[in-house]
């Protein structure tokens, strides 16, 4: 069975993040989308509210499974078998990283990395700027898949409380999404 990897923070999950799901359940058996503990790195949903939002997402791909990891990638890789991880590309200045990534993670464990290029409908497309539009009440329908606006407004108003609002519109898209 030849199992693939798809890691990442996804902190929220975008459109972008679905597309190269998708693709690569394509070329795998199996996929793993395995979401990063970072403790160094300011989260917006923990590890588990991600997970549980990346579940019901990708339901319908139907040979994609979630789980969780931290530390080294390929310590991961090891552990469950997987010989390949799947990077989505946006541009150039991705491949550079991407590159030495790559190469770090085949000579420290033998394992491939298969490069997709993201579909030029989500090449500028991150969860920082995301984030970054829906705190200041600009429109993310459409780059978030729908299980994620009423979570990611409802985690900004939180997060902001008394500390001021989301924005001039305090929307984050059509009907007050």
């Amino acid at each position: 069975m030849r199992i693939a990897v798809c890691p990442g923070s996804f902190d929220p999950v975008t459109n972008g993040h679905l597309d190269v799901f998708a693709r690569a359940a394509d070329l795998a058996d199996e996929v793993v989308v395995a979401v990063l503990h970072n403790k160094s790195k300011s989260s917006l949903f923990t590890v588990d509210e991600r997970i549980e939002i990346l579940r019901e997402v990708v339901a319908p791909l139907g040979n994609i499974r979630i789980d969780s990891f931290h530390g080294l990638l390929v310590d991961y890789c090891r552990t469950n078998g997987i010989k390949a991880i799947v990077k989505g590309l946006r541009a150039v200045s991705d491949f550079d990283y991407e590159f030495q990534m790559a190469q770090m993670n085949y000579r420290l464990a033998g394992v491939e990395t298969l490069f997709v290029s993201t579909n030029p409908l989500y090449s500028y497309l991150s969860s920082s700027l995301v984030k970054e539009v829906a705190t200041y009440g600009g429109d993310v329908h459409g780059l978030v898949p729908e299980a994620v606006l009423d979570r990611l407004q409802r985690r900004i108003s939180d997060t902001m409380g008394e500390a001021g609002t989301m924005g001039e519109r305090g929307t984050m898209g059509p009907a007050g999404r």
